[in-house]
């Protein structure tokens, strides 16, 4: 942006190929990737009740798209329309959480450069704002939810501070508002890989395992084949924060990367199945960025000592043609 498990698709090609994987597109060095049927970028994939949700920046508003083993997907209607919350232009990076003691569904994301939350019943919408305003009057993007396991919500997302840098807050009761006292800077662009092009760490996303946070995060202007994937580990979501010293963890070059480039801007995921996996948005091609689309990593690991890898093959989404 600016700012801005399961199935493993396989391309019919190479014998080779065919060996690797189970169908459609997978990844293994120097291997053709099959492009994406899913047009969206900074994409989020809830899963509940039995299916998958994906939603993602493409369109004014936001669409969603529906999946039970997330190679195949339908195209739904649209999850977020301009009547029911507030801006008109740049509606991007959607994230849904499903707050099962509310009954509710809650989109974080960002209008204007301003970052907003609407809410619904149905992970398919419609989403609205209750309050047609942003979160804060200050400019942001990006926007991610994360509730630790006290039960402390907190919202992690991008201000532009000094290029695109990434804060945190603990959020009010009820979502809609952060606690501004406790705002607090998480990390900037400041290592070779993550300043190639721009000073931009955006598309944050967290969560913990064990007594470690995991700050996933994506480096250099989306518009950069080096745009890429690194992590940052603390005691707390408030930090302090340290980056991985193998950063980055994923991107454009690596064996089960193949062919895609411009990768980034996901989120984790947990699949119906309790597995964790990864799921970005890379370049249309080497030589187009748009429409960015959608892949899933289909493995996110941490080892014994800590460390986090993304070693899984790709899974590409196909999109029914006979959506509406």
């Amino acid at each position: 942006m600016k700012k801005s498990l399961v199935i493993i698709v396989l391309m019919a090609a190479s014998a080779l190929f065919l060996t690797d994987c189970v169908r459609g597109a997978g990844s293994a060095g120097g291997v053709e990737i099959e492009r994406s049927g899913l047009p969206v970028a900074d994409p989020f994939i809830l899963s509940h009740g039995g299916k998958y949700y994906a939603y993602g920046t493409g369109e004014p508003g936001f669409r969603v798209y529906v999946s039970e083993d997330l190679v195949h997907w339908t195209k739904k209607g649209i999850a977020l329309d301009l009547d029911k919350c507030w801006g008109a232009k740049w509606f991007w990076a959607p994230e849904v959480y499903h707050i099962e003691s509310r009954g509710l569904f809650y989109m974080f994301y960002s209008a204007e450069e301003h970052i907003c939350v609407a809410t619904s019943t149905s992970p398919e919408g419609p989403f609205v704002q209750s309050d047609k305003r942003p979160i804060r009057e200050e400019q942001g993007i990006d926007t991610s939810l994360f509730i630790d396991k006290d039960g402390k919500a907190y919202l992690f997302f991008v201000r532009f501070t000094a290029g695109n840098v990434i804060w945190v807050a603990e959020m009010s009761d009820d979502l809609k508002s952060i606690k501004e006292e406790t705002l607090t800077e998480c990390i900037r662009a400041e290592e070779p890989w993550e300043t190639i092009m721009g000073k931009v760490v955006e598309g944050p996303s967290v969560f913990r395992d064990g007594d470690t946070c995991y700050l996933l995060y994506s480096a250099n202007d989306y518009q950069s084949q080096d745009y890429g994937v690194g992590y940052a580990t603390a005691p707390s979501p408030l930090g302090p924060w340290t980056r991985y010293k193998g950063n980055p963890v994923f991107k454009r070059g690596f064996p089960n990367a193949g062919n895609l480039v411009g990768i980034g801007h996901g989120a984790p995921l947990r699949t119906l199945d309790g597995k964790m996996m990864y799921v970005f948005h890379a370049h249309q091609n080497d030589s187009t960025i748009h429409p960015r689309l959608t892949y899933i990593n289909s493995e996110l690991k941490i080892a014994k000592d800590g460390t986090l890898s993304m070693p899984g093959k790709i899974i590409v989404p196909e999109l029914d043609k006979t959506g509406y």
